[in-house]
């Protein structure tokens, strides 16, 4: 098991930029493959990005393809998500999640990940 504890969300304007960073404790972090995944009200969660063990394959979907940038330091135990050119429709709660790998592979499924923090809300005013 590990613990993810998420920071760095707050209020920001279109256009702005943002990072948040996930800290995960235990000293296996370099064992799982990790995400950010956000849940807007009423909406279902969705991935936003994924990333290795060790960082080498990425994953983003269409939505926010060149505009986020998923990163992992595995020294520090932490995530981190880059998040530029924001638009109100990126206004969530962001989770970072944990899925152990037994490979250096991107997993893209909620269902893959049994581990998550408790959230960090990003809102994008217009």
């Amino acid at each position: 098991q590990v613990q993810l504890v998420e920071s760095g969300g707050g209020l920001v304007q279109a256009g702005d930029s943002l990072r948040l960073s996930c800290a995960a404790s235990g000293r296996t972090f370099s064992t799982y493959a990790m995400a950010w995944f956000r849940q807007a009200p009423g909406k279902e969660r969705e991935l936003v990005a994924a990333i290795s063990r060790t960082g080498g394959r990425t994953y983003y979907p269409d939505s926010v393809k060149g505009r986020f940038t998923v990163s992992r330091d595995n020294a520090k135990n932490t995530v981190y998500l880059q998040m530029s050119s924001l638009v109100p429709e990126d206004t969530a709660a962001y989770y970072c999640a944990a899925a152990e790998a037994v490979w250096d592979g991107v997993f893209i499924r909620q269902t893959q990940y049994r581990n998550w923090g408790q959230g960090t809300q990003v809102t994008v005013s217009s």
